[in-house]
């Protein structure tokens, strides 16, 4: 199956968290998002707006979990937030139990997916976080599975009219 790709350009944190919540309405239970991009990027922001639109509460904090590796949320699905950056091995990573969470039934994000995509599976959809500046990122959502791929074509109808985003 061809790639789909979708981008987006966010002004501010605030968008970022918009994207994501977009990405969360449409998560299901099994459902995996993949994070690449260098610290500060924004993946916290859009991991923050994934849970708002999980139905995770507002006044819940969402952390990146770099230091606990996993961060529990409960929405209408529970959101596992995973960071690998501390993870010096795939055989690490699976030692912690990565691969189990991610096939746990929640929905799952990711951050540092692009160290091990192996072990994501294959209707993940993958999201790749650019800094333009202080306040502007380039948000490349891509995806080569129908269940990703429809949501990047749900994605792409919410944000059709944002003059950020390129169809």
């Amino acid at each position: 199956m061809e790639e789909e790709t979708l981008t987006i350009i966010t002004e501010s944190d605030q968008d970022t968290i918009r994207v994501g919540q977009a990405i969360g309405d449409l998560l299901l239970e099994g459902d995996a998002v993949g994070l690449a991009g260098e610290l500060g990027s924004g993946k916290t922001w859009l991991t923050k707006g994934i849970a708002l639109g999980l139905g995770v509460n507002p006044k819940t904090i969402v952390t990146s979990p770099s230091f606990t590796l996993v961060n529990e949320y409960r929405g209408r699905a529970t959101l596992f937030h995973m960071d690998v950056y501390r993870l010096g091995s795939l055989d690490e990573a699976l030692s912690a139990g990565i691969e189990e969470t991610i096939h746990s039934g929640g929905g799952v994000v990711l951050e540092g997916a692009d160290r091990w995509p192996e072990i994501l599976p294959e209707h993940t959809l993958m999201v790749k976080l650019l800094i333009l500046d202080d306040h502007r990122r380039t948000i490349i959502l891509s995806a080569r599975h129908a269940r990703a791929i429809e949501m990047i074509a749900q994605l792409r109808r919410s944000f059709l009219h944002s003059c950020g985003t390129h169809p």
